[in-house]
């Protein structure tokens, strides 16, 4: 129990764990009401966008599991303008994936925000064309 505990501590003093928290329950919430607007599920309101969510949250419980028993350092993975927002001295394995998942689900809110009607249509389509172009990992593709 006390192991589960200290699990607890670590993920809830991860300002980076945090941001993944945050950006699961922004997307849900802008998914559901994309979903209420077109009145049909979608990826991020649905079985496959809770699939999507809970492996994530659950793949950051174990990899911090991993970072207790292995202290990995990859802050030389990270590029310095990121290192300036997250002043930290190290990046275990958690917090590694955890910055992937923020940018995958800040592609994922954007999306909805603007297929919800808010003002950020010209932003999407900038960054869904250069997503596009340079990979094949776009969320749905609307």
């Amino acid at each position: 129990m006390e192991k589960i505990l200290e699990l607890f501590y670590l993920a809830w003093n991860s300002s980076i764990i945090k941001l993944v928290i945050l950006a699961v329950v922004m997307d849900t919430c802008f998914g559901c009401i994309r979903a209420i607007k077109e009145h049909e599920f979608n990826s991020c309101f649905g079985i496959d966008g809770a699939i999507r969510k809970i492996s994530m949250l659950a793949s950051l419980a174990f990899l911090l599991v991993l970072d207790k028993i292995v202290h990995l350092n990859l802050i030389g993975f990270i590029p310095d303008t990121i290192r300036t927002v997250f002043p930290v001295d190290t990046i275990g394995v958690a917090e590694f994936f955890g910055l992937l998942y923020i940018a995958y689900e800040l592609v994922s809110i954007l999306k909805n925000m603007s297929l919800c009607g808010l003002p950020v249509k010209h932003l999407w389509k900038t960054i869904k064309k250069f997503l596009l172009q340079y990979t094949d990992e776009l969320p749905d593709r609307t």
